[in-house]
């Protein structure tokens, strides 16, 4: 059995956070003009770069992974939370110095913090010259135009129609292995704590054929998982009378309707080599059918992102989750039962809303107990000015209290993937390869089909392979194991 050196396996996985950011890669292909793209927040919104980079590719701009370089920067911003948008200020700060020496430099803020503040943010933040909201993307050639005229450019018309179908993804800093897909846009759910629904506007589903398209073109070009993008992909639903127009290939046999099981098992049957994850789904919407044709697929994986928010039903009420403590379990139990007990399931917690009692918090930490999540996303309560939590209830629990609730939810978290993961050593697991190891370049690393990051010694094998690996060790973020023969 391989032991591994500590010091030299950084873990993969972060079980505390959600908060993420990424940079545009260098690409150089003869355009006259370079654009820098920083992406923060979720999977929607690097998604949502990507379709960006294609758009100004298309315009005349290649990408490069310098803000030093730039001709035009653009920050696509994340307003879930408070801390979300401070990040951003604090940033064009540090961009305003660059500015100063290169007056001739664009700055651009787009996604959810340019929906929700518009024309304040010009005003705000003196250094912006551009803002645009996620479905005002096809836009921004015109835009950019604008400002190289001198003038102040602005786009936040939320549309019903548009899911950017058409385009094809410039994949941002992608290891060629793994992508994303959207499916969807939007959100009617309407959760009492939440802007998406604000910034992002209603629900929409993309055209089937473009979704099975674009998989198949990933497979094509080396690519062994993609991850169906939506903020709710179990309530994906797609009519063929009402979207007739935007039917792209006619050459494919597809039914009139397609829910999410449906769409889920069209992208498998693309390929049995080609893994399927997806993410996020909602209680109250995901189906035996979903869970079912799960089971009957190898190729998707055996993993469900199903946030809870909380295990009490009075707060669950408040939130306007719209479905109770109890539907969350017997939820969990039906993937238990169909799945299979061993499918990996992570959940989004937030502690500390309006009027939560220490009792309700303990529901919530009984609920983690019950379940024993793989991992999860985890915060304190942040009021969002505009949403309905803001006008209706008063943000009452003290800032130190959530902060101890907090650290409570983190801390029994920790101890559950803890045991999770013990419950894996001496398995033998199918790992997709994804690269090297943040830390080493002696161990490969990737993920097993429940979602969860193993490391290995690297030996002859390469990225976007399978392998089988023994796990050997575990922390409470990685596997460590060693590849054995299938």
């Amino acid at each position: 059995m391989i032991k591994f050196n500590w010091d030299t396996v950084k873990e993969e996985q972060n079980v505390g956070s959600r908060e993420t950011m990424q940079v545009t890669r260098e690409e150089a292909t003869g355009n006259d003009r370079k654009l820098y793209i920083e992406s923060y927040g979720c999977q929607m919104n690097f998604s949502d770069s990507e379709i960006v980079s294609s758009i100004m590719k298309k315009d005349g701009f290649d990408t490069t992974a310098q803000f030093e370089s730039a001709d035009v920067i653009f920050i696509n911003t994340c307003s879930i939370r408070e801390k979300a948008e401070q990040t951003i200020r604090k940033r064009l700060k540090q961009f305003n110095g660059i500015k100063k020496e290169k007056p001739e430099l664009m700055v651009g803020i787009l996604g959810c913090m340019a929906e929700r503040l518009k024309n304040k943010l010009l005003d705000e933040e003196k250094i912006v010259d551009l803002v645009v909201g996620p479905d005002a993307y096809r836009d921004l050639p015109n835009l950019v135009r604008k400002v190289d005229d001198g003038q102040k450019a602005v786009n936040t018309f939320l549309s019903r129609e548009e899911t950017y179908a058409d385009i094809s993804p410039v994949r941002l800093n992608s290891n060629g292995v793994t992508a994303f897909i959207s499916i969807m846009r939007g959100c009617d759910n309407m959760c009492s704590f939440c802007v998406v629904p604000f910034t992002r506007g209603r629900e929409r589903s993309r055209d089937p054929y473009s979704i099975v398209n674009e998989a198949r073109n990933l497979f094509e070009r080396g690519y062994r998982e993609v991850t169906l993008l939506g903020q709710n992909v179990d309530s994906y639903k797609w009519s063929e009378a009402e979207n007739n127009k935007s039917r792209l290939d006619r050459s494919q046999e597809i039914d009139a309707y397609v829910d999410f099981a449906q769409l889920l098992e069209m992208v498998a049957n693309i390929d049995s080599e080609l893994r399927v994850r997806f993410s996020t789904s909602h209680p109250k919407d995901i189906t035996d059918e979903v869970l079912n044709t799960m089971a009957r697929y190898e190729n998707i994986c055996n993993y469900i992102h199903l946030p809870a928010q909380s295990g009490n039903t009075r707060v669950l009420d408040l939130m306007n989750r719209t479905y109770t403590r109890e539907w969350y379990l017997d939820k969990i139990a039906s993937i238990r039962r169909i799945v299979g007990a061993d499918c990996g399931i992570s959940s989004d917690w937030i502690t500390g809303f309006c009027s939560e009692t220490e009792d309700e918090h303990n529901d919530t930490l009984s609920l983690m107990e019950s379940v024993k999540f793989d991992f999860s996303y985890m915060f304190a309560y942040s009021e969002r000015p505009g949403t309905p939590a803001s006008k209706k209830f008063k943000d009452d629990v003290p800032l130190e209290i959530k902060k101890r609730r907090l650290q409570e939810i983190i801390d029994l978290q920790s101890r559950h993937s803890m045991e999770r993961n013990t419950e894996d050593i001496n398995k033998v697991h199918k790992v997709l390869i994804e690269g090297y190891s943040k830390r080493s370049k002696e161990h490969l690393q990737g993920r097993t089909s429940t979602n969860k990051v193993v490391v290995f010694l690297a030996g002859d094998y390469h990225k976007g392979q399978y392998v089988h690996v023994k796990i050997n060790e575990c922390t409470s973020a990685t596997l460590l194991g060693e590849v054995v023969k299938s």
